[in-house]
């Protein structure tokens, strides 16, 4: 599930290469970075030793009590007669427990149930790992798409500066107009800057997963625009059954199972017996000794840890559904969360943003012409910017939401389109 999941998100946030900024280096790929972080990331690790040790528990829970071996002696340091070694008597004995109404396969079955629950522990924490590297590298291609932008704006705003440097000289607009055309280049150059820094930014808590100090990579492929339609919300609700999220309660509900039958097993007490040989210093005999024991009233001091065992068990369903009712609740918001991002991103592109960069130039000409003011144009430059800034904006979300479908489900989600490829 972990490189299915690595494939769906590339396929989902890195289907265009031709958008990114040049760099001398080649772009950083999804599985790549994912592959850093498999290989490094701690958390992938730990799991590894967390079954070794949970074997060794399984291996313990299979060992029966151990033998006693025992050594007494009588009448020695007494006083009277008895200080009188001749009367000294030694036993050796063996002792140990029998064991009944099978707690050592109870025990087995805890142990083993217990090291099978580590399975789903150890696919949530993969699940929510590539999760979080999905979200950094799209922090990373967020930053780069801001940069596109803060280009594009940098770009008219630099025509804006020439247009009004042209005008002033022949007299057809004050130096206020200038003026404000250069504040207007400033502010796009800050945004710039600040796309540069949010870049730097977003690759080191890049690398910091595969814990580098320093970044070796300039860019990455990616086109956070790129969003691909989803499965209905009844079938990805149907996937949430698979869920590893869901899956540990059907192991916790074997281990409380488990411990259920071990807590019932010690209704029956265990038989302790003891056998050994005994020797009569002033007689020189030897003689066998043996004893047996049995504890009583066994079955009621187990009674409370049987019903707390019971309770624990029942509640192991009502935990599970609860959980259920969460995940399709974060589900419905996740899913309604994407459609509308990218409703929203399909709409500025297709209708919004075109319209605005045919006005923007004509308002250039209209400008250039005299027919306008410069805060006319500014104006609709402004508008086009912020468009563009929000259908970036809308797309993050609907990426970030999709991250988070993919995380609950771990099922791939994309549609294929009528050609049948991933659109």
């Amino acid at each position: 599930m972990w490189i299915r999941f690595a494939a769906l998100a590339a396929m989902a946030i890195v289907p265009c290469a031709s958008a990114q900024v040049p760099s001398p280096q080649p772009p950083l790929s999804f599985d790549a970075a994912v592959d850093r972080v498999a290989r490094t990331h701690p958390d992938l690790r730990l799991p590894v030793l967390q079954q070794q040790a949970a074997r060794a528990r399984v291996d313990a829970a299979g060992l029966k009590p151990a033998l006693v071996l025992g050594v007494e002696v009588e009448n020695v340091l007494g006083s009277g007669a008895s200080r009188s070694l001749q009367r000294a008597e030694t036993t050796v004995s063996l002792a140990g427990v029998l064991e009944r109404g099978g707690k050592l396969d109870a025990r087995r079955v805890l142990a083993q149930s217990r090291l099978d629950a580590l399975a789903p522990q150890r696919e949530i924490t993969r699940l929510d790992l590539l999760a979080e590297t999905a979200r950094r590298y799209l922090a990373i291609t967020e930053a780069s798409a801001q940069l596109r932008i803060a280009q594009k704006d940098i770009e008219q705003r630099r025509r804006a500066v020439q247009a009004a440097r042209q005008r002033l000289q022949a007299g057809a607009s004050p130096a206020s107009t200038l003026m404000t055309a250069q504040a207007a280049l400033a502010q796009a150059e800050l945004d710039r800057d600040r796309a540069l820094q949010a870049g730097r930014s977003a690759r080191l808590s890049l690398a910091v997963l595969w814990n580098a100090q320093d970044v070796d990579f300039e860019a990455v492929a990616g086109d956070p625009l790129q969003l691909p339609p989803l499965q209905p919300f009844s079938d990805l609700a149907a996937l949430l059954q698979q869920t590893p999220e869901l899956a540990v309660f059907a192991n916790e509900a074997r281990v409380r199972q488990a411990q259920l039958t071990l807590a019932q097993t010690a209704q029956r007490s265990d038989v302790s017996w003891q056998l050994g040989l005994r020797h009569g210093r002033d007689t020189g005999d030897i003689g066998l000794v043996g004893g047996v024991s049995v504890a009583l009233g066994s079955a009621r001091l187990a009674g409370p840890d049987i019903r707390a065992a019971q309770a624990e068990l029942a509640m192991t369903a009502l935990e599970r559904q609860s959980r259920a009712l969460q995940l399709q609740a974060v589900l419905a918001q996740a899913h309604g969360s994407y459609m509308t991002a990218r409703l929203e991103v399909q709409r500025l592109g297709t209708d919004v943003l075109p319209q605005l960069t045919r006005a923007e130039k004509a308002a250039e000409t209209a400008w250039r012409a005299g027919a306008i003011s410069y805060l006319e144009w500014a104006q609709l430059q402004a508008m086009r910017i912020e468009a563009e800034q929000r259908q970036l904006q809308a797309a993050v979300s609907a990426q970030t939401a999709l991250v988070e479908i993919q995380r609950l489900s771990g099922q791939p989600l994309l549609v294929p389109d009528r050609a049948g490829a991933p659109s």
